[in-house]
């Protein structure tokens, strides 16, 4: 991977973690556009530096409500805080064991199969489709609501379904406030990206020979930067609901990705 690989990588996985048009997907699109030997499958490193780099402009974005869920956790009470807290816990548990039981079959499904990211693509369409025209409420996430949004984001380990569309899209379609949709999507996912990152090096699969520390360094950057924005734009698009913007890109590069898998198999 040389560095214009790293920095055209490094904003898709930016951008596409907080639009709703899966960043797993577009990544798997993108070694299939510059070729595998462009892009090797095995960056565990340069994967794992990019989605921190996400978590961290998340973390950013998101600073002041972070601060507030701790002070209220530090009060040692049944407060808001805690309560937001034990359900962004809650909604980790399905993709938790997804994680740790299905990781080798979840793991097969990221060989460039384009023709599964293009359906899942569609799939992803549909359910932005659908929670464009919910009615806005003022409504906050229950803790059944949770657990519901949280097996959604387990479904959108697979590639082509978005994990920020699939659970946004679950939690306005289960009745909630769209901006607060929003923002318990993105903060869901940070102890999830932690957690990744943390289990990866007690298994001692991170190694100190990255190769190329400027690829990496140009990957961490260019995501950290995508992000930020990605991240204040998609608040301020779910507000004024428009996510069929979405619906039609995911609905236009699934049927391209359709058609370029079938194309290759003719």
């Amino acid at each position: 991977m040389d560095n214009l690989d790293a920095l055209i990588l490094g904003v898709i996985q930016g951008l596409t973690e907080f639009l709703p048009v899966s960043s797993s997907g577009h990544l798997e699109l993108g070694k299939a556009i510059l070729g595998d030997t462009s892009v090797p499958e095995e960056s565990l490193m340069f994967t794992v530096v990019v989605h921190f780099a996400t978590a961290l402009s998340t973390i950013v974005v998101f600073r002041k409500d972070i601060i507030e869920i701790l002070s209220g956790l530090f009060s040692f009470k049944w407060n808001e805080e805690t309560k937001f807290s034990a359900k962004i816990v809650l909604s980790m548990i399905p993709a938790v064991i997804v994680g740790l039981f299905f990781e080798e079959q979840l793991e097969a499904l990221f060989g460039g199969n384009i023709m599964l990211v293009g359906c899942m693509l569609l799939v992803t369409a549909v359910l932005l489709y659908f929670a464009d025209r919910a009615k806005d409420t003022q409504k906050n996430v229950t803790f059944s609501n949770a657990f519901i949004i949280g097996v959604s984001q387990a479904v959108a380990m697979i590639p082509g379904i978005s994990r920020s569309g699939a659970t946004i899209s679950t939690s306005v379609l289960l009745g909630n406030d769209k901006s607060k949709a929003a923002r318990f999507s993105f903060l869901m996912v940070i102890p999830l990206i932690f957690g990744k990152i943390a289990k990866d090096l007690m298994d001692g699969a991170l190694t100190t020979q990255t190769g190329n520390v400027s690829v990496l360094v140009i990957g961490f950057v260019a995501a950290f930067v995508a992000g930020l924005v990605a991240c204040t734009w998609m608040i301020k698009l779910v507000k004024k609901s428009k996510l069929s913007w979405f619906a039609i890109y995911c609905l236009i590069v699934g049927v391209i990705a359709i058609g370029f898998s079938i194309y290759n198999q003719a």
